[in-house]
C-alpha cells in the first residue's frame, strides 16, 4: 500500500472524520450517477476531465496560499522521477476514473458496488504477478468467497450490460495496477505522500490525458446545450464534492486503525446500496443480496482477522451503548443522527414511488424539457433553468 503521512489538524473525534469520508465518498457516486443518467449530461470522459482540471487548479491554489500541501516539500521529486513514477501512475488513475465513470451509462449503482467488491481479488492477483504479493492457501480461500459472492450478484442482475460490466472490470484493473505501482515504485523509493499531495502531482497528468481522451471520444459532437441546461454551478458543485472527498481522505488518515477503515468501507458500501435503491428504485434479486453479503464477509476476512474484527465489533457496540446513556453530553452528534435517520426515512418513502415506476433510461435530450425519473422527480430542467414542480 502507498506510504502516507498522517495529517495533523483539528482535534475532532475520529467518528467525525469517518462520517465525512463516508458522506463525500457516497455523495460523489450518487451525484455522478444523477448527472449522467437523470440530468442527461452523458459525457463521462468530459466530466472526469472537469474533475481533474478543477483538482489541478485547487491544489495549485492551496499550495500557494495555505500550509495544507506543505508535505510536498518532503518529496524529493525530480523530472526523471516524475516521468518514471507520477506519469504512469497518473495515466492509470485516469484510466480508472474514466472507466468507472463510463459504467454509469450502463449499470445501476447497487450492481456497480457489488462488482467493486472484487477489487481486492484483482489487486492481489496483480500484486502476485508483479512479485510484491505472496498469497497463501488461506488467502486464496478467502478471496474465493469474494469471487463466488460477486459471481452470484452478477448472475442475479436483472439489467445486466456487457459494456458496463467490461468498463467496471477495466476500472478495477487500472486501479489495482495503480495501487501496486504506488507500492513498488513510490513507497519503495521513500516518497511519502498523503492523498492530497498525490493529487497535487497526479491531477495535471490526469487532466491532460482525460482531455485527449475527450477529443478522441468526440468532443466536437458534444451538445453543449446539455451542459447549459444542467448548469455551470451544478457542475462546479460536482467538482467541489469530488475534491472534498480527497480532503476528507487526508483528514481521515492516522485518525483510526486499518481494521476500522476496512469495516467503515464495508458500511459505506452497504449505505450506498441502500440509498441508491431508495432513490432510483433499483430492483435487487434475492440471490444478489446473498452474493453481496457473501462477498462482504470474504472481504472482511481477507483484509483483517476474525479476532480483531470481533473485538472491533464489541468496542463499537460498547460505544453505541455508552452514547445512548450519555447522549446529552454530545447533543450535536445526537442531532446529526436524527437528521440522517429522517433523510433515510424520506428516501425510503420516496423510493417506494420510484420502485413502482420505470427505471431511469434517459439517453439524450431532443427537446427543452427533461424530467428525472428518480425520487428527485420534483426537480427538472427547462430552457436552461432549474424548476421545482408544483404537482
Amino acid at each position: 500500500m502507498p506510504a502516507y503521512n498522517t495529517c495533523t489538524g483539528l482535534a475532532l473525534h475520529p467518528s467525525v472524520y469517518i462520517a465525512s469520508w463516508i458522506f463525500f465518498s457516497n455523495l460523489i457516486i450518487l451525484f455522478n450517477k444523477w448527472l449522467i443518467d437523470d440530468a442527461g449530461f452523458r459525457y463521462p470522459v468530459i466530466l472526469t476531465w472537469w474533475h481533474m482540471t478543477f483538482a489541478t487548479l485547487a491544489t495549485q491554489v492551496l499550495a500557494r496560499t495555505t500550509s495544507v500541501l506543505d508535505g510536498r516539500h518532503t518529496v524529493k521529486m525530480t523530472p526523471q522521477l516524475y516521468m518514471k513514477t507520477v506519469v504512469p501512475i497518473g495515466l492509470l488513475y485516469s484510466g480508472s476514473m474514466v472507466s468507472s465513470t463510463l459504467v454509469y451509462l450502463y449499470l445501476s449503482v447497487p450492481f456497480i458496488q457489488m462488482l467493486k467488491a472484487a477489487a481486492p481479488v484483482v489487486t492481489l492477483l496483480v500484486g502476485w504477478f508483479w512479485g510484491v504479493e505472496h498469497p497463501t492457501r488461506k488467502t486464496f480461500c478467502q478471496i474465493m468467497l469474494i469471487v463466488v459472492g460477486v459471481a452470484m450478484a452478477s448472475a442475479g442482475e436483472i439489467h445486466f450490460s456487457w459494456p458496463g460490466f467490461i468498463y467496471q472490470v477495466a476500472g478495477i484493473f487500472f486501479e489495482s495496477v495503480r495501487v501496486i505501482m504506488i507500492q513498488s515504485l513510490v513507497s519503495s523509493k521513500g516518497l511519502k505522500m498523503d492523498p492530497l499531495v498525490g493529487l497535487y502531482y497526479y491531477a495535471p497528468v490526469c487532466a491532460i490525458s482525460n482531455f485527449v481522451l475527450s477529443l478522441i471520444s468526440g468532443w466536437s459532437s458534444v451538445e453543449w446545450t446539455h451542459a447549459a441546461e444542467v448548469g455551470f454551478w451544478m457542475l462546479l458543485l460536482n467538482a467541489i464534492v469530488a475534491f472534498l472527498l480527497n480532503v476528507s481522505s487526508v483528514l481521515l488518515i492516522g485518525k483510526t486503525s486499518g481494521l476500522v477503515l476496512v469495516l467503515t468501507g464495508v458500511l459505506k458500501n452497504i449505505l450506498l446500496v441502500i440509498t441508491a435503491v431508495a432513490i432510483w428504485g433499483t430492483p435487487i434479486a434475492f440471490i444478489q443480496l446473498i452474493g453481496y453479503s457473501w462477498a462482504l464477509i470474504g472481504l472482511i476476512l481477507y483484509q483483517s482477522n476474525w479476532e480483531d474484527t470481533s473485538e472491533a465489533l464489541r468496542m463499537s457496540i460498547r460505544r453505541i451503548t455508552n452514547f445512548s446513556r450519555h447522549r446529552g453530553r454530545k447533543p450535536w452528534l445526537f442531532a446529526a443522527s436524527v437528521v440522517i435517520s429522517l433523510l433515510l426515512c424520506i428516501s425510503f418513502i420516496k423510493g417506494g414511488r420510484a420502485f413502482l415506476s420505470e427505471s431511469s433510461t434517459t439517453k439524450t435530450v431532443e427537446g427543452v424539457d427533461r424530467l428525472s425519473s428518480s425520487w428527485l422527480t420534483w426537480i427538472h430542467v427547462k430552457d436552461g433553468k432549474w424548476w421545482v414542480s408544483k404537482d
